[in-house]
């Protein structure tokens, strides 16, 4: 990478761009790394940090094995959550932390990040962003992974607050396309490739329901244009169902992972391998 940072260590970048609402930026850069290194965002919980998901989760031993690059942003409002509900967040270019998190990525890709490979992943309120950036920045992502979230736009308000209890309740259904409908609002015109989606969901979350699974899935199938019927179900590992839409191979559209008895705690030791294979990093 040609910024000064150093590798093997998180570090705090600081005037990397275009920050309209404050977040702070971390990055990790491996030892080793790729000479034209792909990107991760890997976006935190409500109440965390970028620092705290870096510890927590297991990218960045990830990126020492496979050469990727991590950036770790961090939601600095009161409550550490991220705007995943007002009108600029939702908007290609309108502004908020979904603006400041795609200046991130233009920074590394400046120096020296492929562009071409750049991957979002998140938990919670990460998650809800994950899904956000794939809305509103499909021109940026080729794929992402959000663990316990909800379709792009659910948690949308007009009245300036920032929680969507319906939404979170999982008591907002729509059809697949007003679901796909909200994600092609957002970025009008758009006619290039839409990013792949792994969709990660415990059963017994009690904070952002699992009905969201559902809706997310048919917001995805449909903006991707796989349609509702699964390629593949299968049990990868004891508890989970894995449902692949538009093909059954490992690099489908889109794939719900289905956790049972798992709550609002993810992403559990292992889960990140499953992300990063989805998003072809193990080959780097």
């Amino acid at each position: 990478m040609r910024a000064q940072i150093p590798t093997g260590t998180l570090t705090e970048v600081m005037g990397f761009g275009r920050n309209p609402s404050g977040l702070a930026m971390h990055l990790y850069v491996p030892t080793r790394i790729a000479g034209r290194p792909a990107i991760l965002v890997a976006v935190h919980n409500c109440t965390s940090s970028g620092p705290e998901f870096f510890a927590a989760t297991e990218f960045a031993q990830l990126a020492d094995s496979h050469g990727f690059i991590v950036v770790y942003p961090t939601a600095t409002r009161p409550g550490s959550c991220y705007d995943v509900s007002s009108p600029e967040t939702l908007r290609n270019g309108g502004g908020s932390d979904s603006a400041a998190i795609v200046s991130m990525v233009e920074y590394v890709t400046r120096h020296g990040g492929d562009p071409e490979r750049v991957y979002v992943t998140g938990a919670s309120s990460g998650a809800m962003m994950t899904n956000v950036l794939l809305g509103a920045y499909p021109d940026v992502f080729q794929a992402g992974a959000p663990f316990m979230g909800v379709p792009f736009g659910c948690f949308a308000t007009f009245d300036g607050s920032s929680w969507n209890s319906d939404c979170a309740d999982g008591r907002i259904v729509k059809t697949a396309r007003e679901w796909g409908d909200l994600v092609r609002a957002a970025y009008p015109g758009f006619a290039g490739t839409r990013p792949r989606v792994q969709l990660w969901h415990g059963t017994e979350d009690d904070i952002l329901r699992y009905p969201n699974l559902d809706e997310s899935v048919k917001q995805w199938t449909d903006v991707l244009a796989t349609g509702e019927r699964p390629c593949l179900v299968d049990h990868p590992e004891p508890g989970w169902t894995r449902t692949r839409f538009g093909t059954a191979d490992p690099w489908a559209p889109v794939e719900a992972i289905s956790l049972r008895g798992f709550g609002h705690d993810l992403p559990n030791p292992g889960m990140a391998r499953r992300t990063i294979e989805f998003f072809g990093l193990t080959a780097d």
